[in-house]
C-alpha cells in the first residue's frame, strides 16, 4: 500500500462542505482498492483567519506546504466580509506562483445521464480539456494605481508573457493531446487586437507545433472560441490559452457540463519539485454554505485527478466509473443538476458505487 501526505485546505463557504465529502470518498476508494492511504494535514487558512489574524496564511506557509506532493483545496472568498481580490491574492494565487503550478488542467466533459444546457449536444459531443497558463499573462500582478482619488488617477495592469512561460504551457498542451490520444490542439488568443502579447503567443505556438507534426493545430480568437464552446464543442480536443482567456472559457465549459458544481481543476507543477493543487472550479458560494446542497462531484473529480497525478491510475479510473454510474442512474443528484439529494447523499452514492464495483 502506498502512503501519501496530503495538505487539505477547505477554505471558505461550500469549500468546507465539499472537501469533507471529497475526503470521505477518497478514503472509501483507498479501502476498496487497498492500493493507497492518504494521510491528511488540515489547515484553517480562510477568511475567518484573515479577519482575526490579518492574513490568510502564516508567514512561513511555503515552508509548511513544501513537503506535501499535493494540496486538496476547497474554495476561497467571502465577498461580504473581504473583497475578492484580497482573498484570491491572499491564498490561492500565491500558491500557484510560488510553487510554479504553471499548468492548469480543466476537463470539460458532460458525464453520462446529465442534462446539458446545449440542445442536441450530449456526452459524446462535450468531451475536451482546457489547458490554462497559470502563473503569468493577465494575472501576473504587475501594475499599480497612482494619483488615487484625483481626476488624474491612473490604473495600470500589465500583461506579461515570457518565452519560457508560453513555450512550456503550449508544449504541455501538445504532450497532453498525445497522451490522451487526441488529434488536435486549439490555441486561443486575441491577436487581431492585441498586436504584441497575443501575436507573440501565436508565434510561439507556430514554433512549438513543428515538433508535433502528428497533431493538427487550430487557431481561434477568444470571442470566436466562446461561440464555438456553444455551437461546436465536439470539434474541440485540447484548448490552450492564457491565464485570463482560459479562466473565462472554462467557466463557460462548466456551464455546458450541466452545472458549475461539476468541473474539476488541477494546478500542476510538472517537475514535482513543489506541491500541485487540486480543487473544484466553483467558488465558495456563501449563500448556500452549510445548507448541505452543494454539489460535491467537482471536488470528487478533483480528487480523482489528484490520484492520477500521484500515480494511482487504476484507483482513479475506478473512481471515474463510480461517478459516471451515479450520474447515469440520475437518482442521487444535487439541486443544481435537477435532483433533490444532499451533498452527503451524493458522496455516499459514489462510495456505494465504488463498493459495488
Amino acid at each position: 500500500m502506498n502512503n501519501y501526505s496530503i495538505a487539505v485546505i477547505p477554505g471558505d463557504g461550500i469549500g468546507v462542505d465539499v472537501i469533507d465529502e471529497g475526503v470521505k470518498v477518497l478514503d472509501a476508494l483507498g479501502e476498496v482498492t487497498g492500493s493507497y492511504k492518504l494521510d491528511y494535514t488540515w489547515f484553517d487558512w480562510n477568511t475567518e483567519r484573515y479577519l482575526s489574524k490579518g492574513s490568510y496564511m502564516p508567514d512561513d506557509w511555503q515552508k509548511v506546504l513544501e513537503p506535501f506532493p499535493a494540496i486538496f483545496f476547497g474554495a476561497v472568498g467571502w465577498p461580504a466580509k473581504v473583497p475578492d481580490h484580497v482573498s484570491l491574492w491572499g491564498l490561492l494565487l500565491p500558491m500557484r506562483k510560488a510553487f510554479d503550478q504553471y499548468a492548469n488542467v480543466r476537463p470539460v466533459r458532460l458525464l453520462p445521464g446529465l442534462q446539458g444546457r446545449l440542445v442536441g449536444k450530449g456526452a459524446a459531443e462535450i468531451d475536451f480539456v482546457c489547458v490554462r497558463e497559470n502563473t503569468e499573462g493577465e494575472y501576473s500582478g504587475v501594475g499599480g494605481r497612482v494619483h488615487r482619488g484625483t481626476p488624474h488617477e491612473v490604473a495600470l495592469q500589465e500583461i506579461v508573457f515570457t518565452r519560457m512561460g508560453t513555450e512550456r504551457i503550449v508544449r504541455y498542451a501538445y504532450e497532453l493531446a498525445r497522451e490522451q490520444g487526441r488529434t488536435s490542439v486549439q490555441s486561443v488568443t486575441k491577436s487581431n487586437a492585441m498586436q504584441f502579447s497575443a501575436v507573440f503567443w501565436d508565434d510561439v505556438v507556430e514554433e512549438v507545433a513543428t515538433e508535433y507534426p502528428d497533431l493538427r493545430t487550430d487557431k481561434y480568437l477568444v470571442d470566436a472560441m466562446a461561440a464555438r464552446f456553444v455551437t461546436h464543442p465536439e470539434s474541440l480536443e485540447v484548448v490552450v490559452a492564457s491565464n485570463l482567456f482560459a479562466d473565462i472559457l472554462t467557466d463557460l465549459g462548466g456551464a455546458i457540463q450541466g452545472s458549475m458544481g461539476m468541473p474539476p481543476s488541477a494546478n500542476i507543477n510538472p517537475t514535482r519539485k513543489k506541491p500541485s493543487l487540486f480543487e473544484p472550479v466553483h467558488g465558495s458560494a456563501p449563500d448556500i454554505a452549510g445548507k448541505g446542497i452543494a454539489n460535491p462531484l467537482g471536488t470528487v473529480w478533483a480528487g480523482q485527478m489528484m490520484l492520477e497525478f500521484l500515480g494511482e491510475r487504476e484507483a482513479a479510473a475506478l473512481l471515474m466509473r463510480a461517478m459516471e454510474s451515479v450520474t447515469r442512474e440520475g437518482e442521487t443528484l444535487t439541486p443544481d443538476l435537477g435532483g433533490k439529494a444532499t451533498t452527503g447523499e451524493v458522496a455516499d452514492a459514489v462510495c456505494q458505487a465504488l463498493r459495488r464495483a
